[in-house]
Order: structure tokens, then sequence, then C-alpha cells
């Protein structure tokens, strides 16, 4: 008896020895299965935001070539036609059709502005955001810029993402909305940018659009393509709306500031600007 008991009491701690080793040698393995796949979660999101990035850029490069053509080959040739109509006797036909070249070439103009926003490269975003809400045609609803904080520069790239996704806000606000009233307010904080907008519109069913929203198809707002410009930008989109009650956007996302030093036409004051046609 006494022997078996030695015999236990040597077996034992080399049982528990062994035991803990087993739980040990698999808690590391789970460890590092969860690291992995973290790692393996970082990377495809990294991948995801990147092949994003780039489509967008593809986008914008694209935007610049049809920019280019439309001001250097149709912007020209219409003028070249105005030209060659000026030299015919007046009359109300040539009247008539040089009214008509005008606003086709101010039309023409205003499209290449909008496909490359040369403002916004000039003077940067603040003053790019309030040329945005002059360019609302006569007769549509009134619109407000407001612009909080301190109006630093941001990097180039940041800067375009930033003014398309104000541009496709207000775009699908005055071309769904019905709205009277557009507001859109921009806040320069210490290490975020905010947007937030609203309007007064007719706003949607939110869970009906999302129910019907496919990869082929855009949601209410434009959110598709919103939500695509905030995500390269590592920021959130939130939005509520309802039938008859408007509709509103919250964004928020890291600002990368440069430096004063570089902070070129930016204003030292809020400002805020009215809008009205």
């Amino acid at each position: 008896m006494t022997a078996i008991l030695k015999s236990l009491l040597l077996v034992t701690p080399v049982l528990l020895l062994l035991a803990l080793s087993i739980v040990a040698f698999v808690l590391r393995y789970q460890r590092r299965l969860l690291q992995q796949q973290e790692e393996l979660r970082r990377e495809r999101e990294q991948a995801q935001s990147q092949a994003l990035e780039a489509a967008l850029l593809a986008q914008e490069e694209e935007r610049r070539r049809i920019a280019g053509d439309l001001h250097d080959a149709v912007g020209t040739m219409l003028s070249i036609v105005k030209l060659h109509l000026s030299g015919l006797p007046e009359s109300a036909t040539t009247v008539e059709m040089t009214a008509m070249l005008d606003q086709a070439i101010s039309e023409v103009r205003r499209i290449s502005r909008n496909l490359l926003p040369a403002v916004l490269q000039k003077f940067g975003l603040s003053f790019a955001i309030e040329a945005l809400g002059r360019a609302v045609p006569e007769g549509g609803p009134r619109v407000l810029i407001q612009q909080l904080g301190e109006q630093r520069r941001l990097p180039p790239h940041h800067e375009l993402a930033v003014y398309r996704v104000v541009q496709e806000l207000l775009g699908n606000g005055l071309k769904h909305a019905q709205a009277r009233e557009i507001s859109v307010r921009l806040e320069f904080g210490e290490n975020r940018l905010s947007i937030d907008y609203a309007d007064d519109g007719v706003g949607y069913d939110q869970a009906a659009i999302e129910a019907m929203a496919t990869p082929d198809t855009r949601t209410g707002l434009g959110l598709t393509n919103l939500r695509s410009r905030v995500a390269v930008l590592r920021g959130m989109l939130r939005h509520e709306s309802a039938p008859g009650a408007g509709t509103r956007v919250w964004i928020s996302f890291p600002a990368a500031y440069l430096p004063t030093t570089q902070s070129a036409g930016a204003a030292a004051a809020p400002v805020t600007v009215s809008l009205a046609p």
C-alpha cells in the first residue's frame, strides 16, 4: 500500500505537469490561430480598401480625361462655329442660333468644371464647397453652407474625396429630395472633419430602400457611392430619413491636416454662407 501511494505521489505531479502543458499548448495554438485570423481579416480589409481607392482614382482620372476632351475639343469646336456664324448677315435665325451656341458653350464649361474642380486645386476645400452651393441653378432650393472651426488644408486626394462627398450629397438632394431648403455643415475639428447634411424634402423609407438595394442599384441618396468614398477616408456614415420628414446624413472621419505653413488660402474664422436662388 505504501509503495502504491509513493508511486501515485511520484506520478501525479508528472500527470499534472503533462496536463498543464497540454492546456498551455492548446491555449497558445488558439491564440496563434486567432492572431492569424485577425491578420487575414486586416489584410482582406486593406486589400479591399486599396482596390476601392484604386477604383475611385481611376474614376477621377476618367473624369479628368473627359473634362479635357470637353474643354479642348467640344468647347473649341463650338467656339469656332460661333465665330463663323458671327460672319453671316444678322437675322432672327442667326441671333437665335448664336444664343443657343452661347448656352451650349456655357453648359460644356459647367460640366467640365464639375468633372474637374480646378477651384479646389487653386483655392482649397472651403472655397470649393462654397462654390458648389453658389452653383445651384435658379429656381432650386435654398442652400445653406456653414463651415465651423479652423479651415485648414488636407492632402489633395483627401480634399478631392471630401469635395466629391459633398457634391454627391447636394446632387442627390437636388435631384430627389424636392426640398425647399438644403443645409450642409462642415466642422473642422482638431483631429476629425465632420459633415452634416439635412434637407426638408420628401424623404424616403429607409427599410424599403435598403431591402431593394443590390450591388447594381443605387440606394435613395446615392448611399452606396457615399459609403465607398467615406470608407476610403476611414470614416463613419449614418443617415436618417422617413417619408415626408426629409433626410439627414452625418459623416465623420479622421482628418490628416497639413501643417499651417502649407494651408494656403485657409480662413482664420468660421464662415457662414446663405445661398438663395
